[in-house]
C-alpha cells in the first residue's frame, strides 16, 4: 500500500474540490491511501471516501518555521508517508515541501497556473480562453507521481426521492454575489412552485435569511442550523441547488446534486466550475469584455457600476430551471 500525504489548508471551496478527485483516484488506484491534512472543520468533506485518512489541524498551533518543522515531524512520525502531494503551493506549504525533501521524501506540487490566470483577468485582454480545470490540476499532481488516472467529470446523484431547491445567496466577496434584492425577487418567483431552502452561515447571513423566510411563503432558512455533514445530506436530497461561484456549488458537486451557478467578476474560464457541473447551468453576463477581472471576486469594480452583477437578469436563472 502506497501512502500519500496531501495538504491543502484553505479555502473551503478549494478543499471541497479535492474530495471528488480523491474518490476517483482511489477507485482507479485501490492500492493507494491518502492522508489529507487540512483544517479540522473540513473533515466531513472526506467522511465517506474509502482509503482517505483525514488529519485535522489547527494552524495557529504551528506558526512560523519552527512550528511547521514540528508539524512536518509529527506527520512523518504518525503516518510514515511514501510520497508528498502539495495541493496548495503557498509559503506555508513551500516550507513543508523543503522539510520533506530534506528528509528524502519525493514532493509533488500543484501548478496553479498563476501567470495564465493573471492574463485571463487582465481587463485589456480580449482573447479570453478556458484554462485547465482546478480538479485536473489536482489530478496532475498524482499523474506526475506516475499513477494512471482519468477524471469522469460526472456527477454521482444520490438515489432516492428529491424535493425542493436549495439557494445560497451569499459569497465571501461582493464580486461573486448577486445583489440581494435580485436574489429576493428570484426566490419570490421560485417559491410559488417549489419549497426553497436557504443556506448560509454567520450571524448577519442567518438574520437576513430568517427575515426572508418569514416574509416569503414556502421557504425555510437552514442557515446556522446544520453541521457540515447535515448540510451535505440535505443538499443530496434536493432537486437542484442555486449558488454563487462559492463553496455551496462545490458541496453540491460532492453529493451529486445539479447546481445552477451565478458568476460576476469571476468566470468558469479560470477553472473553478464545480466538479461534474454543466456549463449549460452557468448564469453570467456574457457580453462584458472586462470579465473576468478577478479569479476570486475580491477586487473593486474598475468601471464602478458592477455591471457583471447589476445587469444580470434573474429571468435567465428561471429559464435554466424550467427550460
Amino acid at each position: 500500500m502506497t501512502r500519500i500525504l496531501a495538504y491543502r489548508f484553505s479555502a473551503f471551496g478549494d478543499v471541497a474540490m479535492t474530495a471528488p478527485v480523491f474518490r476517483e483516484f482511489l477507485e482507479q488506484n485501490p492500492d493507494v491511501e491518502i492522508v489529507m491534512v487540512s483544517r479540522k472543520n473540513f473533515e466531513s468533506l472526506f467522511a465517506d471516501i474509502p482509503n482517505v485518512i483525514f488529519k485535522g489541524i489547527d494552524l495557529d498551533e504551528y506558526k512560523g518555521f519552527f512550528g511547521l518543522t514540528r508539524l512536518a515531524n509529527e506527520l512523518v512520525k504518525e503516518f510514515h508517508p511514501d510520497l508528498i502531494a502539495n495541493l496548495h503551493d503557498v509559503i506555508r506549504t513551500k516550507i513543508l515541501d523543503k522539510i520533506y525533501r530534506r528528509k528524502g521524501l519525493k514532493v509533488f506540487k500543484i501548478n496553479k497556473g498563476k501567470e495564465e490566470k493573471e492574463h485571463l483577468t487582465d481587463i485589456w485582454n480580449l482573447n479570453k480562453i478556458q484554462l485547465k480545470k482546478t480538479v485536473e490540476r489536482y489530478a496532475d499532481v498524482f499523474r506526475e507521481m506516475g499513477f494512471t488516472f482519468e477524471l469522469s467529470h460526472e456527477l454521482r446523484p444520490a438515489s432516492g426521492k428529491r424535493e425542493g431547491i436549495g439557494f445560497a445567496p451569499f459569497a465571501q466577496h461582493r464580486g461573486k454575489m448577486l445583489p440581494l434584492e435580485k436574489s429576493y425577487e428570484l426566490i419570490r418567483i421560485l417559491a410559488k412552485r417549489h419549497k426553497i431552502y436557504f443556506f448560509g452561515g454567520g450571524k448577519q447571513e442567518t438574520e437576513t435569511l430568517e427575515k426572508w423566510a418569514s416574509e416569503i411563503p414556502n421557504t425555510e432558512s437552514l442557515s446556522g442550523k446544520l453541521s457540515l455533514i447535515e448540510e451535505l445530506n440535505k443538499i443530496s436530497e434536493l432537486e437542484l441547488m442555486i449558488s454563487m461561484d462559492s463553496a455551496n456549488m462545490h458541496l453540491a458537486s460532492l453529493v451529486g446534486t445539479k447546481c445552477i451557478s451565478i458568476w460576476g467578476q469571476t468566470h468558469p474560464f479560470a477553472g473553478f466550475l464545480g466538479f461534474g457541473q454543466s456549463e449549460d447551468n452557468v448564469v453570467q453576463v456574457k457580453d462584458l469584455s472586462c470579465r473576468p477581472c478577478s479569479v476570486f471576486g475580491d477586487k473593486e469594480c474598475y468601471r464602478g457600476d458592477w455591471a457583471c452583477l447589476e445587469e444580470l437578469n434573474i429571468q435567465k436563472i428561471v429559464e435554466k430551471i424550467y427550460n
